[in-house]
């Protein structure tokens, strides 16, 4: 997914979605984007950037996947700075993967969420 820099997460959702659907992509993948070590970097190009947190990162991807209108697409969410992996064909788990987000999103102790990724990135805040 883009950069939701000067989007909302809805937003940047629902427009990755579009794109998405618009090219039936054979892949798909996504990452979270977040610096650690060069946030004030970033945050002087980009000053309206701000990191999601895990709860705002899972609304973004269940709105994201809820858009999703794919047919044959391998979708991808397992990159190390993803807290929750998912992954599956599009559309055939589409509500399985749907399922697995919105247990992150109610229930984030049972959703087997891996610990955040301290590389050069950090998670959210």
């Amino acid at each position: 997914m883009a950069s939701a820099a000067r989007w909302s997460p809805r937003q940047h959702a629902e427009q990755s979605a579009k794109l998405a659907n618009l090219t039936q992509p054979e892949y798909l993948a996504t990452l979270v984007v977040s610096f650690q070590k060069q946030e004030q970097r970033f945050s002087a190009e980009f000053p309206e950037w701000e990191p999601l947190g895990q709860q705002e990162l899972f609304a973004e991807m269940e709105q994201f996947l809820s858009a999703l209108e794919l047919k044959r697409t391998v979708f991808r969410s397992d990159h190390a700075s993803n807290l929750l992996i998912l992954k599956g064909t599009l559309g055939a788990d589409k509500e399985r993967l749907l399922a697995q987000v919105r247990q992150a999103i109610e229930r984030p102790q049972e959703a087997g969420l891996r610990p955040a990724w301290r590389g050069d990135f950090e998670v959210g805040r």
